[in-house]
């Protein structure tokens, strides 16, 4: 059995649009549309963003593979916070290919795909419209989530070493606030962004050690600080506005109250009370920038850590070796407002 877990090379790639025929009149004239060149202001002001993305995933094989079973998770949730997916497609380049559809927690879709035999060259390619706007809040969560094992217990990828005890104890505070950014910030200055550093199965500790990582482990290194602090934080898997790899970052769930103003138009968020009574908000930091995750940021799913939405892993039969080369594009298209 070979097991598909490769760091993806990032290569430029623009994945077709869904098929004839897919999209309704609204999405066929989005796919077709100019990209907008704007800064971060226009987006804040904004009352409306739509965005587009397309991501390609390229496995070539140099031998024999069969058996294929392959999870992808590649399109974004039907809703996240003020996020609102409004069309999204999977395609197989291979004709054979049977797909499967599931939903996880927190709204994660995945995609299972088998095949009997395995072509040397093997496209995944999804397409997705996304909307942002105009309330901008962040995702709510009910209270429970505050004290729920599956969001403050250890991961093998994040559980804390006395190192990171020490460091989350020292930031700790009274403010729930305070401490998730102080968390985020400790790990924007401790751990460098280096590339090759690290690989998919490097813990939270082990990058505190060697002081460097990717955004995956600065995500990891902050979910292990704050969890040790007792704050439930989850993984984002997403993209930045942009071409290039995916990114990583953080949802720290404060109570009630505790949420400060989510970036963009709106800015009436933050205070008892903000969320309507929901009882928790999931807020988006990102460590790897030290900045609270704004409308440059497109959330695909969610998970305890990297292992739960791996955006591509599976297993197959055969001599051949599956090489992936991975690209992605996230354009914004209009702005309304």
């Amino acid at each position: 059995m070979q097991d598909l877990l490769p760091r993806p090379r990032p290569a430029l790639a623009t994945a077709a649009p869904p098929t004839a025929g897919a999209a309704s009149a609204p999405a066929a004239a989005i796919w077709g549309a100019e990209p907008l060149a704007v800064d971060e202001a226009r987006l804040a002001a904004a009352s409306l963003v739509t965005y587009r993305i397309r991501q390609r995933l390229r496995y070539t094989y140099d031998g024999p593979a069969r058996d294929l079973v392959h999870r992808l998770v590649v399109l974004p949730p039907n809703r996240h916070g003020d996020q609102i997916s409004r069309h999204g497609e999977l395609t197989v380049s291979a004709p054979a290919a049977r797909v499967s559809w599931e939903r996880g927690p927190d709204g994660l879709r995945a995609a299972t795909v088998t095949l009997d035999e395995v072509p040397g060259l093997l496209d995944f390619e999804a397409a997705a419209i996304v909307e942002r706007g105009p309330a901008v809040t962040w995702p709510a969560l009910p209270a429970s989530a505050l004290t729920g094992r599956r969001l403050l217990a250890a991961t093998a990828l994040t559980a804390p070493d006395e190192t990171l005890l020490a460091v989350a104890s020292r930031l700790t505070g009274p403010d729930p606030l305070t401490t998730a950014r102080r968390c985020c910030a400790w790990v924007f200055e401790n751990i460098a962004y280096r590339p090759g550093s690290t690989t998919v199965g490097t813990t939270a500790a082990q990058a505190v050690a060697g002081r460097a990582g990717v955004c995956q482990d600065q995500a990891h290194v902050m979910i292990a600080l704050c969890r040790a602090a007792g704050l439930p934080a989850r993984y984002v898997l997403g993209h930045l506005v942009g071409d290039g790899e995916s990114h990583a970052w953080v949802e720290v769930v404060l109570p009630d109250g505790w949420a400060p103003p989510a970036p963009g138009r709106s800015r009436g968020l933050g205070g008892p009370g903000a969320l309507g009574g929901a009882g928790a908000a999931a807020v988006a930091l990102d460590p790897c920038h030290n900045r609270l995750a704004d409308r440059r940021y497109v959330t695909i799913a969610t998970g305890r850590d990297y292992h739960d939405v791996m955006p591509t892993s599976g297993v197959y039969r055969g001599r051949g070796r599956g090489l992936l080369v991975a690209g992605q594009r996230v354009e914004i298209v209009s702005l309304d407002g």
